[in-house]
């Protein structure tokens, strides 16, 4: 029997949206994209700046939010290796609508809007995965909604950091976001997450230490969000 060896990895290895892509049409993604690193803090791009690079993140994790004219922030999501963001103003060719910031130090391929387009035109394939990327915005955003409706403030604490923990199966899981970062994914106050948080964890829920928070009963946290068990 002949036995095919595997591909060898390159920079875009686990990125879904470009998984379909020949070899020959990947290197030549690979060699449009340039290398960034951000540090923690540092933002990656702001509302309204021209939206002029798709992201590859390859190290680290980032922070998609929006901000109120008060000030206050609302994050709508947390990326991390191999997720990829910047695609809806590539697509239309309009001003970011969100900004990114590092939440720690990262690594990251930027692919030009030019380069993306080239891309789309060249192997249409590329589509279906931009519109499963795209889809998964959607109900990411839609499911926020709801939660708003549906769910007390403990509740969406509980919901985020169950979404934070992914697909972990550790008995101990620790997510590197101190607690003003949690309330701005939360959709609440500082002082009323602290004291969710502080519930959680006087039920052994999970822990805090200094900018970490140690889940320590992802199933309990499952049920006060009102998600089904696994």
């Amino acid at each position: 029997m002949e036995m095919r060896l595997p591909e060898p990895a390159d920079a875009l290895t686990g990125v879904e949206m470009f998984a379909g892509l020949e070899p020959d049409a990947r290197q030549r993604l690979i060699a449009a994209a340039v290398p960034r690193t951000y540090r923690r803090g540092q933002l990656l791009f702001v509302e309204n700046d021209p939206g002029e690079s798709l992201i590859v993140l390859k190290r680290g994790s980032v922070a998609v939010f929006r901000t109120a004219p008060t000030g206050e922030r609302a994050v709508l999501s947390v990326m991390r290796p191999p997720d990829v963001f910047g695609e809806v103003s590539l697509l239309d060719g309009s001003a970011r609508s969100a900004s990114a910031e590092a939440l720690e130090d990262c690594s990251a391929l930027a692919l030009s809007r030019g380069a993306f387009m080239e891309l789309v035109h060249t192997h249409p394939r590329i589509l279906d995965a931009v519109m499963r990327s795209l889809g998964a915005l959607i109900r990411r955003l839609t499911d926020q909604n709801a939660d708003y409706v549906f769910l007390d403030l403990p509740g969406r604490v509980a919901k985020t950091l169950v979404r934070l923990a992914g697909e972990s199966q550790a008995p101990m899981i620790t997510i590197e976001l101190n607690q003003s970062q949690l309330a701005e994914m939360a959709g609440g106050s500082r002082q009323s997450v602290n004291q969710a948080i502080g519930s959680f964890a006087s039920r052994g829920w999970l822990r805090t230490e200094g900018r970490r928070i140690v889940v320590t009963d992802l199933a309990s946290l499952r049920r006060r969000a009102g998600m089904a068990d696994r």
